[in-house]
């Protein structure tokens, strides 16, 4: 007697040999039109692999008929379900060039941009993607002003610039932590200017104080002055940028610190003057 593991096998394997005998039985079919309505159905239930080997059967038969735009349509659609992004980007953008005056064109125009959204990688990665699924959708809130989507588009623009944001504070954080204090200045003050609606704005400030500080301290003793007064004018630049920030106080200690260190070197070279 056969267990019921082995029945549910063995109606698996029955589904599976109906359904690739089903498909062959459609593939081999040469009437084009039962092939087409055969590929909406594996569509209509989810089966992109298999519409998608149909509808490209079909793209010579159809090219040039009434009924080839929706083909093209779904066509591309089965490779963005299937998450063949860079692919799906391609048809829709060929879809666009053979249908400009498609009433799906707002739809694909989208669709593109929304490719390049999730083909985005991980911030350890070059961030290209992002970069241009921002200008795309850009581009798309200004070719459709009136769109539905282009609230969803500027939610996407802003996801993408805070990923952008982060990777760059990391950079930054980076230079920090390794020491590299001048560097890790310039890097945060590219912060404040490429992001200057981030609400990390005096952080980042913060972050150019210190690190300036830093670099000014390490310094070789000739170049020590200039570059603790640096700090003491990056310290005047935070006070007027950020005059609530709750950063002020350790800024101006910093500041403090970086004009007792003037006058002490100051106070050394005047010593040293009168000994000679």
């Amino acid at each position: 007697m056969k267990s019921v593991r082995q029945i549910i096998g063995l109606l698996l394997i029955a589904i599976m040999f109906a359904s690739c005998s089903g498909y062959n039985k459609v593939e081999k079919s040469k009437d084009i039109d039962y092939k087409l309505v055969k590929a909406d159905e594996y569509y209509a239930k989810k089966k992109y692999r298999v519409a998608q080997q149909l509808y490209e059967s079909l793209f010579p038969a159809f090219k040039g008929t009434e009924k080839f735009e929706d083909l093209y349509y779904k066509y591309g659609y089965t490779f963005f379900y299937q998450k063949a992004y860079k692919d799906a980007e391609n048809l829709f953008k060929g879809y666009l060039e053979v249908f400009p005056n498609s009433a799906r064109a707002e739809e694909i125009d989208y669709m593109r941009a929304f490719c390049y959204y999730k083909q985005s990688p991980v911030l350890e990665l070059e961030q290209v993607s992002t970069v241009k699924a921002m200008n795309m959708m850009q581009s798309f809130i200004n070719t459709h002003p009136g769109s539905a989507r282009n609230k969803e588009a500027s939610a996407i623009i802003d996801l993408c610039r805070a990923k952008l944001e982060q990777k760059d504070y990391r950079s930054a954080e980076l230079y920090y932590n390794l020491g590299q204090f001048r560097a890790s200045a310039i890097a945060f003050a590219d912060l404040i200017n490429n992001y200057p609606e981030s609400g990390k704005g005096e952080d980042y400030k913060m972050m150019i104080v210190k690190s300036y500080y830093r670099f000014a301290k390490l310094s070789v003793p000739e170049k020590q002055i200039e570059r603790y007064e640096k700090v003491s004018v990056e310290y005047q630049d935070f006070v007027d940028r950020y005059p609530e920030s709750k950063n002020l106080k350790e800024a101006e200690e910093y500041s403090n610190l970086s004009k007792n260190h003037i006058k002490d070197i100051q106070n050394e070279q005047a010593t040293s003057a009168v000994k000679f």
